[in-house]
């Protein structure tokens, strides 16, 4: 099934704010919050990977090959991911990478 550009745009800012929401509950488990953060970056990389570069391109400031691969990293090498990892992207790129979408989204029609 096919996705429009602009529900994958949503698809990624939604994911942003859920991961913004999880990191900044200090009531949650550390483990729990690492989890479902993975998760929803390896969302945000599947609808990353779908954009069309004629989209992406408005944004150069956003590594956007390394974030569509950043799903498959998750879920492959996820020996290779640390906690360190995982929660320095989330309170660090994925505000940047949800305001840059955000932009691209206030584009489309």
């Amino acid at each position: 099934m096919s996705r429009a550009v602009a529900d994958r745009l949503d698809d990624v800012v939604r994911a942003c704010g859920v991961i913004g929401r999880y990191v900044d509950d200090r009531s949650l488990p550390e483990d729990l919050v690492y989890d479902a953060v993975r998760m929803r970056l390896v969302e945000i990389g599947e609808a990353v990977r779908m954009l069309p570069s004629a989209v992406t391109s408005a944004e150069p400031g956003i590594p956007w090959a390394r974030v569509s691969l950043l799903g498959e990293r998750l879920t492959r090498r996820y020996f290779d991911t640390t906690p360190a990892v995982v929660f320095g992207t989330a309170r660090v790129d994925v505000p940047a990478l949800c305001a840059a979408v955000e932009r691209l989204r206030a584009a489309q029609p």
